[in-house]
């Protein structure tokens, strides 16, 4: 790959000899002595961002003054939010996100061809890795043949889309593809594709050093900062748009310094200590803008643990949780077998260049916040948003109030009597229902742990925490002690390595024996491919409206994501995993009360089956080798057999199967001209859905499974495709027209114009109840222009682009919310949806929302300025009005031309057929 650098940065180029061979880079001493300004107390997540503007440095995209504002960021104590444009070195995709990806890529060829450009234009310019992990399913689990079914299974479901994507690894140029079974996008990342500072040959042929950067269409992307590489999720449309030399517009950050102190007492695991950072970073407030971590607690904080932190910004709200460069980040680059000469390089560049974490590092941050690692406990999140944060203590009292308000009864002590005793909390005692499986009678209760699911990128990447899981179940296997027969248990590492290590360890047969036998090597659980349960189980629940709850080592608990028969769902780590797996039953304390009973009928408790910080530590020095990761990345990009025999064309073009239920051609760039429109105001718009706080992207776009009667499962039925094939929302994403049936149909959603209705429902023109999709349908066939209302942190969870193209899809012109979460608002305006946020202190409650108002929006004709306001006026259906201010959240002058041209892709395709 050629990287192409400005034309005006000769002042700050020196040149750097490390591993054996000398590099040219770009200095931030040399921009300091240039009289560029002092940019010496710079956070090192934002040195990053500053060595990006020297070296792209051209006098037009990036100017001096872009530079010189980094220092007045310091200088006016971390703020100053000039727009820049950034330009990440390479881009990464998991299979959910990147097949929408690639068919954009695919619709674009046809695009540029049929505006007399030419398809070769359409290639990446920067390096793009997707990595296939999001498809595999737990169809089949705690026994041998589960990873060997599932895979079969994978196959059978998604040919189809790895047909596709086997085409575009050979049609586009810096296209790698990473084959499914190989790991998580993220830990991939981590392990091997990361390299914290990187090397390519300029234009002139020079080889030049700078730091790795990168975007993701995952929101996880965040995870590889542990090793200080930045990196954030971006929609797949932003990517795109990367991907193709399209710099990202963005203002420079505020950076919230996080000191910690101290360090992890026994008994605590790194995932203890991130449901703590992510409590204290949503409850400080931290959208949109940088964390970076700092202080002596890093001197005892091993990088997995460090990238678990560095995971979970979505979770927190940040844009990244960046870790700078000292001795560990060394020490984990050797581990994970990378080469010997690039770890000198990082050495030498971090320390020539500003970016080491000395004894003394204390930047300038915009605001900071403090913690004493010697201060977590064992806890969990939960029961729907992973800032719900419970130490494992309180766990099972939380688990009753949600009980109690989900079944409308008062928190009396008689009432937390009779759940103690185990009986169900409901109007009567006989909802409980018996089953009988594999000659086993038992009874499902609220609070029955039916899955437990070893899964994520979050916790698989980190061996602390996996072999103290499997040191869990070794010590409860010799006590007698297994999973009870209603959890469905899994274990689906992030990559290869993992298992390698705990086989190295003899703990696989441990976790075996328990029921965590491997089902596959991908996301599952946490992105809600959990599987079905058994037909009794699933019946049980939905008879006799339990809540059923799942516990997993994932990053995501939102409603309705896990599986549609469980209503709590748990983050926490491994370890606990497999102990709720033992107790089974969430009203139970595992800090005092006992698991279960071992062979002679003693009580076991949590403590007799917790390893030691001794006990973990000693074997991950023994069993996770740097030959291991060698091994197992040596040929990442082969695949096995399956892989292998999987046939495709090298035709410059897709030819688009017209029966194919999985890929089909976008309607984007249908019909398109060559010139851009103009934003115009928005007139008589109808409500179609009023919405609450913390709508995440799974409730507008759901990634799960989905039912025959839905709108999309009517369309698959149409199409003779057996309900068994459905396979999920989020493996149909190379199908608009499933998406768009999908837009807004979370089974949890509740749409706030019906009176306690949940799932996608909303009014129709004629007033009666009905489909979201069908009511967007049938106003858009009448012209009229739609409108959606929301409250606070619109749009947060993943970096779904399809929960902004379903949006524009359904003819929907405005979202007007009190407060957006970052991707999914920069993912609307790349579609041509304005973001709008509520002013004055209104909201839709204060306004008192009905849903059968007509919304008109002016002021966004001719020379609209980035965030200004603009008069908003509603009509009530008495004919009353109410005039009120809205904030445009159009950020940037590009983001205006974006959406003057209908969509970023609109924009960078014109501009590629004009060149």
């Amino acid at each position: 790959m050629t990287i192409i650098v400005g034309q005006d940065t000769a002042k700050t180029r020196r040149t750097l000899s490390a591993g054996g061979a000398t590099v040219a880079y770009y200095s931030i001493p040399a921009a300091e002595a240039a009289g560029l300004g002092d940019f010496s107390r710079l956070p090192a997540a934002l040195k990053v961002v500053l060595e990006n503007m020297l070296r792209f440095e051209d006098g037009k995209t990036v100017s001096t003054d872009d530079i010189k504002a980094f220092a007045e960021w310091a200088q006016k104590g971390g703020k100053n939010p000039r727009e820049i444009a950034y330009r990440p070195a390479r881009v990464l995709m998991q299979d959910f996100t990147g097949v929408p990806a690639v068919v954009d890529l695919a619709a674009m060829r046809d695009g540029i061809k049929a505006l007399g450009g030419d398809a070769q234009k359409i290639n990446p310019l920067n390096p793009v890795d997707l990595v296939i992990d999001h498809s595999v399913m737990i169809d089949e689990f705690g026994n041998p043949r589960a990873f060997q079914m599932n895979v079969d299974r994978e196959y059978e479901r998604n040919l189809e889309r790895y047909t596709f994507l086997k085409w575009g690894q050979k049609a586009f140029n810096n296209f790698r593809v990473v084959p499914p079974g190989t790991g998580i996008c993220h830990q991939v990342n981590l392990e091997y594709l990361a390299q914290t500072v990187w090397t390519d040959a300029d234009q002139n042929g020079e080889q030049v050093a700078y730091p790795d950067t990168l975007v993701g269409t995952d929101s996880h992307t965040t995870m590889v900062n542990g090793m200080a590489v930045l990196g954030w999720g971006v929609g797949g449309i932003e990517a795109e748009a990367a991907m193709l030399g399209q710099p990202i517009s963005m203002l420079i950050p505020e950076v919230v310094g996080f000191k910690l102190t101290g360090q992890m007492v026994e008994g605590t695991t790194g995932t203890d200590l991130v449901l703590k950072v992510v409590e204290m970073l949503r409850k400080k407030g931290v959208v949109g803008k940088f964390v970076e971590f700092y202080g002596e607690g890093l001197d005892h904080l091993p990088l997995a643990d460090r990238a678990t932190i560095a995971n979970m910004a979505p979770e927190y709200g940040a844009t990244c949780g960046f870790f700078p460069i000292d001795d560990e980040t060394l020490r984990y680059l050797r581990q994970t077998g990378r080469d010997e000469d690039r770890i000198a390089l990082v050495e030498a560049y971090a320390k020539e260049n500003g970016f080491w974490r000395t004894a003394d590092y204390s930047p300038v941050y915009t605001d900071t916040l403090e913690l004493d690692m010697g201060t977590i406990v064992p806890a969990i999140s939960g029961p729907k948003r992973p800032q719900d944060y419970t130490p494992l203590n309180q766990a099972a009292e939380s688990f009753y109030k949600v009980v109690s308000e989900f079944r409308g009864i008062d928190t009396t002590d008689e009432a937390r009597d009779m759940a103690a005793e185990g009986d169900t909390i409901t109007a009567s005692n006989d909802v409980r229902k018996s089953v009988a499986v594999a000659g086993e009678e038992y009874k499902l209760r609220d609070g029955s742990v039916v899955i437990a699911s070893i899964t994520s990128c979050t916790n698989t990447s980190n061996p602390y925490v996996m072999i103290g899981a499997g040191l869990v179940a070794r010590k409860a296997r010799a006590l007698g002690l297994t999973r009870k027969p209603w959890v469905k248990t899994s274990l689906a590492p992030g990559s290869q390595v993992v298992s390698e290590y705990l086989e190295a360890a003899g703990l696989q047969e441990d976790l075996d024996a328990i029921g965590f036998n491997l089902v596959g090597y991908g996301c599952t659980t946490c992105i809600g491919n959990s599987g079905p349960l058994q037909k009794e189980i699933s019946e049980a629940i939905s008879k006799a409206d339990l809540v059923a709850t799942a516990v997993l080592s994932g990053n995501r608990n939102f409603e309705g994501r896990i599986s549609p028969d469980v209503r709590a769902n748990y983050l926490a780590s491994p370890p606990l995993v497999v102990a709720y797996a033992i107790a089974g039953d969430m009203n139970i304390d595992l800090s005092s009360e006992p698991l279960g009973e071992d062979k002679d009928g003693n009580p076991v408790y949590l403590k007799d089956i917790w390893p030691t910080n001794k006990e973990v530590a000693d074997l991950v020095h023994e069993t996770v080798t740097r030959e291991a990761f060698q091994k197992k990345y040596a040929d990442v990009f082969k695949g096995d057999d399956k892989w292998q025999s999987v046939e495709t064309t090298d035709a410059e073009t897709y030819d688009w199967p017209a029966s194919s239920t999985y890929i089909q051609n976008p309607p984007y760039f249908q019909g398109m001209g060559t010139e851009a429109g103009t934003i115009s105001n928005i007139e008589g718009a109808r409500v179609l859905a009023i919405l609450g706080d913390m709508v995440t992207t799974d409730h507008i776009s759901p990634a799960g499974s989905f039912k025959a009667e839905t709108p999309a499962g009517k369309y698959l039925t149409e199409r003779q495709v057996p309900v068994r094939e459905f396979n999920s929302y989020g493996s149909r994403r190379g199908n608009h027209e499933v998406m768009m049936r999908g837009t807004f149909a979370n089974i949890r959603i509740r749409n706030e114009i019906l009176d306690g209705v949940e799932g996608g429902y909303t009014k129709g023109p004629d007033g009666a109840q009905t489909a979201i999709f069908d009511a967007a349908m049938a106003y858009k066939e009448a012209g009229t222009p739609l409108v959606i209302f929301g409250g606070e942190q619109y749009g947060a969870g993943s970096s779904r682009d399809w929960a902004a193209k379903g949006t524009s899809l359904l003819g929907v012109k405005a979202v007007i919310a009190e407060s957006f979460e970052r991707i999914h608002r920069s993912n609307l305006v790349g579609m041509g949806v304005i973001p709008f946020e509520f002013t004055g202190g209104d909201t839709r409650k204060s306004l008192g929302l009905k849903g059968d108002e007509t919304v008109s929006i002016h002021g966004l004709e001719g020379d609209l300025k980035p965030l200004s306001e603009v008069p908003c006026t509603i009509t009530y259906a008495d004919g009353s009005t109410k005039e009120i201010a809205l904030k445009c959240r159009i950020d940037t002058a590009v983001e205006k031309e974006y959406v003057e041209n209908g969509g970023v892709l609109h924009y960078v395709l014109r501009n590629l057929a004009k060149a």
